[in-house]
């Protein structure tokens, strides 16, 4: 039923959001040199490494690091990087890792490939069985602002108590928090 859901879901989406999909990526095009889009290597299910898509919000050359190592994150982003970001637009490019079966909508955030304290706690305690998503429990409950124990914590959690009601529930509180900016590092 998830993947009927996440299927359903991303069709969906696409579709209403193709025009601002198109904008955003023209304002990328015109704001910045290089692609469109930042190919992101990430670890899926059962430490699966797969590419994952966003809008680029950084400047070529970027060190391809969780953005909280960089000594000066903002001296790295793009003249629209800080507006992607805080509005979660960059990040719309993953309806295409939903649709492929990467992602899902919901389910712990995509380690990047070299995050090995993040990798080794999931695997530790059964998290890197779930297939990642575009949002999760932790990202509703501190996102960029917890750290990593307590972010493994919460998928954990959602992982003991995962259901559709759940999934329907943080894809609520998602909305809520992006409309309101909160936890957001850059």
């Amino acid at each position: 039923m998830k993947r009927a859901f996440d299927l359903a879901l991303g069709l969906m989406a696409g579709i209403l959001l193709l025009l601002p999909l198109l904008l955003v990526a023209l304002l990328v095009r015109l704001t910045s040199k290089g692609p469109v889009l930042y190919w992101s290597d990430r670890v899926g299910r059962n430490n699966h490494i797969f590419r994952m898509p966003k809008f680029r919000s950084m400047r070529i050359g970027t060190p391809a690091v969780a953005t909280h190592l960089l000594s000066n994150p903002d001296s790295y982003l793009t003249p629209i990087g800080s507006f992607l970001r805080k509005s979660s637009l960059d990040e719309l490019p993953q309806l295409w890792s939903i649709l492929r079966g990467d992602m899902s909508f919901v389910g712990p955030r995509p380690a990047l490939f070299n995050q090995e304290d993040l990798i080794a706690l999931r695997t530790q305690s059964g998290v890197h069985t779930l297939l990642p998503g575009l949002t999760g429990w932790a990202q509703v409950n501190g996102r960029d602002e917890l750290p990593i124990p307590d972010k493994v914590r919460l998928d954990v959690d959602y992982l003991r108590r995962r259901s559709f009601c759940l999934d329907l529930r943080i894809i609520w509180l998602t909305v809520l928090k992006v409309l309101r900016r909160d936890g957001v590092a850059h």
